[in-house]
């Protein structure tokens, strides 16, 4: 696994499951369109069984956890198979387990204060969230003149469309969203759409400026 999640695709998946059988096929469909690193967020019943799947049986996915926000969420998604954990905020007792952990990590911020603070700890790699509603691309850009050491994964109401002015950010790495992950197509289990959505959104490391 690359050093720096930011660097693995230019964007990571974000995964709610709603039926553990479809994690195999979902992020095989994922893979095989270029977007190898997969958020699992645990928002639903059966989102440690989709990671725990997804890690044993698509050797080629770094699959992660999401929406982490207690040290036991932590745990149980390393014990699941997590490569990677995100937070969408963070707290010194959260930071702590999630730097034990041993696996990359990105906790959640949306002021500039909680992007000193971080780095204050040593933190040097965050998300950025709600990513639209906490200012966009403006808001990032003008974090970059004064903390250029702090990179971003922003996430949150960011789609096809405004992607690539994210990822032209210097201080943007990747972006996380759900797009190519329409409802419908799920629901049909229409992995073949899912897989050239995927591949859209791989493509879009090209127009970036910045990578």
């Amino acid at each position: 696994m690359s050093a720096s999640l930011l660097d693995l695709a230019p964007v990571v998946p974000v995964v709610v499951v709603q039926d553990a059988a479809d994690a195999v096929p979902l992020a095989r469909a994922l893979v095989a369109g270029g977007l190898p690193a997969i958020e699992v967020t645990l928002r639903t019943p059966v989102a440690l069984d989709a990671i725990r799947a997804m890690a044993g049986e698509v050797p080629d996915a770094v699959v992660g956890a999401g929406t982490v926000i207690t040290p036991e969420q932590v745990n149980e998604s390393i014990a699941a198979g997590a490569r990677f954990l995100v937070s969408p905020g963070w707290t010194d007792v959260l930071l702590e387990a999630m730097r034990a952990a041993g696996v990359p990590f990105l906790p959640g911020v949306s002021t500039t204060s909680e992007v000193v603070a971080l780095l204050e700890r040593g933190v040097t790699e965050m998300k950025f969230f709600p990513a639209q509603a906490a200012g966009g691309t403006a808001y990032l850009k003008s974090l970059a003149g004064p903390l250029p050491q702090a990179r971003f994964c922003p996430t949150g109401g960011i789609g096809l469309a405004s992607a690539p002015e994210y990822l032209a950010l210097p201080n943007v790495g990747c972006v996380g969203g759900t797009w190519m992950l329409p409802e419908d197509a799920v629901a049909a289990r229409d992995w073949g759409r899912i897989e050239s959505l995927a591949r859209e959104a791989a493509a879009l490391s090209a127009g970036a400026t910045c990578r």
